[in-house]
């Protein structure tokens, strides 16, 4: 399938000889919890395939064995728990000794709902030095807590918000809106909270509050469970590699349904499970490396 290349797509520099897994970052992924293990997997899986020289996963200890066996290329990270499997608050202390080595963070793939991940997220949200994604449970976290103090927190570093649309409207603090208003108010949302929204679905939208991009790719069989855990690692990644928070967004967008549209190729949009997307990220950079005229 040929593709065409939006106008201003972020280039993503090509990789020097001398280059070593410390070269492209370390990524560093919050989530996980009892039952939930696959959605940190995915996330871990997509920022090896996006290009970060270093993952590790930081989950709650009950679910440790089964997300280290997810991935033999990934490291990861005991964090203290709750009797119900998801990350404590406690775990506040390993986190900010993660934190240190750490090139971009995210939290929320599979975190689950409790006060204590509520309290989390939101000081990672403000205190975070780091690049930071926030997905899915994280995301709900911080919509309650916006709701109970009316405002986001003055953020300590760059960062990404990745709503589906009801994690948005949550995120707004209105009921379900049309789709026309979701888009009309994410560069709201934007400058609101300080951050980049990648507002996730057809046509994706990403806007800093300024800038705002629509995204060509993807198609309806990206509509599945894990789809956005697997958009989240490779934003990660890329952030890791050197790309700004915008810049990151908008090629994760791009490649994330790129990988959509080659994997829906070869085995159609029913089948299509959020798996595969990780499968053929490396088939979807190779496109676009191929054209932009680059080496793969």
């Amino acid at each position: 399938m040929a593709i065409d290349i939006p106008e201003g797509l972020p280039r993503l520099a090509p990789r020097a000889s001398e280059s070593h897994k410390g070269t492209f970052g370390t990524a560093f992924l919050i989530g996980g919890s009892v039952g939930m293990s696959g959605a940190i997997i995915l996330a871990g899986r997509a920022a090896l395939r996006g290009g970060a020289g270093l993952v590790r996963l930081g989950v709650p200890r009950a679910c440790i064995e089964v997300v280290a066996a997810g991935e033999p290329s990934y490291l990861t990270v005991p964090l203290p728990d709750n009797p119900s499997g998801k990350i404590a608050y406690g775990a506040k202390a390993e986190i900010q000794r993660e934190l240190q080595a750490a090139t971009a963070v995210a939290v929320g793939p599979g975190i689950g709902k409790s006060a204590g991940v509520e309290a989390l997220v939101w000081w990672l949200y403000r205190d975070c030095p780091r690049p930071l994604v926030v997905d899915a449970d994280g995301l709900n976290a911080l919509a309650v807590r916006r709701r109970l103090v009316g405002k986001f927190p003055v953020p300590g570093g760059p960062r990404i918000l990745t709503p589906h649309p009801g994690e948005f409207d949550r995120l707004v603090a209105v009921g379900k809106l049309p789709p026309e208003d979701r888009r009309r108010k994410a560069p709201e949302l934007a400058r609101e909270a300080g951050a980049v929204v990648v507002l996730k679905g057809h046509r994706t939208l990403v806007t800093d509050g300024e800038r705002v991009y629509t995204n060509p790719t993807g198609n309806p069989g990206m509509a599945t469970g894990g789809s956005g855990d697997v958009l989240t690692g490779l934003i990660t990644a890329l952030v890791c590699q050197g790309l700004g928070t915008f810049e990151a967004a908008v090629l994760g967008v791009f490649l994330h349904g790129l990988a959509g549209d080659l994997a829906a190729g070869q085995l159609g949009q029913e089948s299509l499970i959020a798996s595969d997307l990780v499968d053929f990220l490396p088939q979807a950079f190779k496109r676009y490396r191929e054209a932009i005229g680059e080496p793969c």
